[in-house]
């Protein structure tokens, strides 16, 4: 028999009540993927080529959304392998790189799965993603983000990008929706073996 437990994560309900948007739960979330997904910083080799850190626990994070319904997207200013190397191992097929206005690329997308602005939540941490994190029903930056894109987020994460940052964000949206403990419980079962 699977043992039980209580989650012991928590969020104000205040804060919760922002995150289910008008129809109780969000139904899409877009991330950035420099200074979110990863701590926003380069490393280029001395060929030209890029690299990048991803957290584990944000990847897991954008899986758990996706099982619950809430369709990950990612809108990136900049286009790399290693970026579609991670986006390919998470299975998540709603991506745009080298997106230079992320505004004209998030609504193509948005009109592709018959949703508007109220039902998405989204996380970016600089000016590019304004345009984005102003129009989505629930806005998240980083808790490195520049001043501007904080004093526009409904909530700003305790972790920073690429340690954490899109984890909480997703953690929030699923307590939000109703699906954290339920996910949470899952692993347990999963992991015993039931």
């Amino acid at each position: 028999m699977a043992a039980t437990l209580t989650p012991a994560l928590s969020f104000p309900p205040e804060l919760l009540l922002q995150a289910q948007g008008p129809s109780l739960g969000m139904k899409a979330a877009i991330f950035d993927v420099d200074g979110v997904l990863t701590d926003g910083r380069l490393f280029i080799g001395e060929s030209g080529e890029m690299f990048k850190a991803f957290s584990t626990l944000d990847g897991h994070g954008l899986k758990l959304l996706a099982r619950a319904g809430i369709t990950p997207i990612v809108i990136t200013g900049r286009d790399s392998p290693a970026v579609r190397r991670r986006v390919a191992d998470l299975g998540l097929s709603h991506a745009v790189y080298g997106a230079g206005d992320k505004l004209a690329a998030a609504q193509p997308l948005l009109e592709a799965l018959g949703l508007d602005w109220a039902e998405v939540a989204a996380i970016g941490d600089d000016w590019p993603d304004l345009p984005l994190l102003t129009r989505a029903g629930f806005a998240c930056a980083p808790a490195n983000a520049h001043v501007e894109v904080k004093a526009v987020a409904h909530h700003v994460t305790q972790c920073a990008g690429g340690d954490g940052a899109a984890r909480e964000f997703c953690d929030l949206l699923l307590v939000a929706a109703g699906r954290y403990a339920e996910l949470l419980q899952g692993h347990l079962q999963t992991l015993d073996g039931a």
